[in-house]
């Protein structure tokens, strides 16, 4: 797998985490994501929620490896993870009775990385 070539640190540090948990864990998942996030900018996920909407169902965990943003809707409640969140996707999944989390809580709060989707 190819370095980062990030010059992020909060990004850099939470590729490193994912690799090193994926290891003590042995949950290959979050080398998923590791590999996803470690991609550059332009290579990087951008997800719309109408994406997200199609792609799950009601009560799903879902991991984002990069940005979700606020285009269409979503009607059912989930769990989603991502490195980053637009403010109005943000809004229309807490409005759908959803929950926004961080990837490192995900991580803490699912450590096996066990029933997460990943949406790219």
């Amino acid at each position: 797998m190819k370095e980062s070539k990030s010059t992020n640190p909060e990004l850099i540090q939470l590729i490193d985490l994912l690799k090193k948990e994926s290891k003590e864990k042995q949950a290959a998942i979050w080398l998923d994501i590791a590999e996803y996030l470690s991609k550059t900018r332009s290579q990087r996920i951008s997800v719309n929620l109408s994406t997200i909407n199609r792609n799950t169902k009601r009560a799903e965990t879902v991991v984002v490896p990069g940005k979700i943003l606020g285009s269409g809707s979503i009607n059912h409640a989930l769990t989603i993870a991502s490195f980053g969140v637009s403010e109005k996707a943000k809004a229309k999944l807490v409005a759908a009775k959803g929950k926004y989390l961080s990837i490192p809580e995900l991580l803490e709060k699912n450590p096996k990385g066990a029933n997460i989707k990943i949406i790219r």
